[in-house]
């Protein structure tokens, strides 16, 4: 007897029964459901949820393969600086990615382990199927932490955010936070020496087995909060051959996953774009300060001030926010005008709070949090504005 049949008669088995929920999740995570619709009209298409995520995941992988490289690459870098003068020569060797391999490999497993429990769990008390959300925030929860966070740390916050940032609101669809940074703020929050610092941003293989000293790995806006010198160009910016966490630091691998969601339909470029024009317009307001003299060079506020503005579009989390956080089609605005409005402001609370806050020098999940409470309330005015227009048309033709 085939596989495809034991499994059949298994979901006869267990059809009407509490575990129902769980095994139908398994067995359609291997095929396809067998039922099909029957008379009437009905429209059929291919993009069901299931598919919807799938392609999100395809859009992240390549951040995630990079960011594999990576963590050997900034492990090996900051052990022998040498090694950042021939950067594509050095950076994709396998002895990069076998610490990306027994470095990041863990946190995806555990983030979905962890997760898809709490969904199983929940599936079977409330009687319902499991729903396939979770699919792209277990994604995205390894590639928004820094990379020695311990395991047993992210599956406490991975099994907080589920519960407090989705189940509780009636599971997916109905929540109003993204879970993928309600887990990233309650591991800021909880954890604040894991998340921010020179020691967590690199692998730190050799100082644990005691023979050398401790390695340091201060994020690119750490060293431009505390106004030192940025040894990096802006190419190793742009491409991501910089510290930080797992998937956010290639802004050019972030916009080849906005181009696929665009392209697809899934992402709204309305977002993507004015979060970018957001974060600009913030950057460049900033830049005038600077220039006008109202901040000087013993500012506390001075070195992410004098950053240029485009600089901010490549480093930190921003793009990863703005491409695959902010665009959430469930926690951001629905309205085109509200699109726009949306990611506009997140994009300039990001670098407001990047630049006032240089214990943290970060602000983009903290932006579209915000901006996810506030996108209903966005939505509302825009289309009452939308009703009051057309109310204006109709009375002046009566008239």
């Amino acid at each position: 007897m085939s596989l495809k049949q034991n499994l059949h008669n298994l979901k006869e088995k267990y059809k009407g029964t509490k575990m129902a929920p769980a095994f139908n999740a398994i067995h359609t995570f291997l095929y396809l459901p067998n039922e099909v619709t029957h008379g009437g009209t009905h429209i059929k298409a291919a993009d069901d949820l299931k598919r919807t995520m799938n392609i999100v995941i395809m859009a992240l992988v390549p951040c995630l393969l990079f960011g594999m490289f990576n963590a050997g690459y900034q492990h090996y870098a900051a052990i022998d600086g040498s090694l950042r003068a021939n950067v594509l020569a050095n950076f994709f060797t396998f002895d990069n990615f076998w610490i990306g391999i027994i470095k990041v490999l863990p946190l995806v497993i555990v983030s979905y382990g962890a997760g898809l429990i709490v969904e199983f769990i929940f599936a079977v008390i409330k009687g319902h199927e499991v729903e396939e959300g979770y699919l792209v925030t277990g994604m995205l929860v390894p590639l928004i932490v820094p990379i020695d966070t311990p395991l047993w740390m992210l599956a406490v916050a991975v099994i907080f955010g589920v519960v407090i940032g989705k189940e509780v609101f009636g599971g997916t669809g109905m929540n109003i936070l993204n879970p993928a940074l309600t887990i990233r703020a309650f591991l800021f929050f909880a954890y604040p020496t894991w998340m921010s610092g020179d020691k967590v941003w690199v692998y730190d293989a050799v100082n644990r087995t005691g023979t050398a000293d401790a390695i340091s790995g201060e994020t690119i806006l750490g060293s431009y909060a505390q106004n030192q010198e940025v040894i990096y160009s802006n190419w190793d910016k742009f491409a991501g051959f910089i510290p930080g966490s797992v998937g956010e630091t290639s802004t050019l691998l972030i916009l080849l996953g906005a181009a696929i969601l665009v392209f697809t339909k899934i992402g709204s470029w309305r977002i993507i774009l004015s979060t970018f024009i957001g974060a600009a317009v913030m950057g460049m307001i900033f830049n005038q300060i600077v220039a006008a003299e109202i901040i000087t060079e013993s500012s506390k506020f001075y070195g992410l001030m004098n950053t240029v503005w485009y600089e901010h579009l490549m480093i930190g989390g921003l793009a990863f926010g703005a491409v695959f956080m902010a665009t959430d089609p469930v926690t951001g605005s629905q309205t085109n005008k509200g699109k726009w409005i949306y990611g506009f402001l997140i994009g300039f609370i990001s670098i407001m709070i990047r630049v006032f806050n240089p214990a943290y020098p970060e602000g983009v999940f903290l932006a579209i949090l915000l901006m996810n409470v506030f996108a209903p309330t966005i939505d509302h005015y825009v289309v009452q504005g939308n009703i009051k227009k057309r109310l204006n048309r109709t009375n002046v033709k009566t008239a």
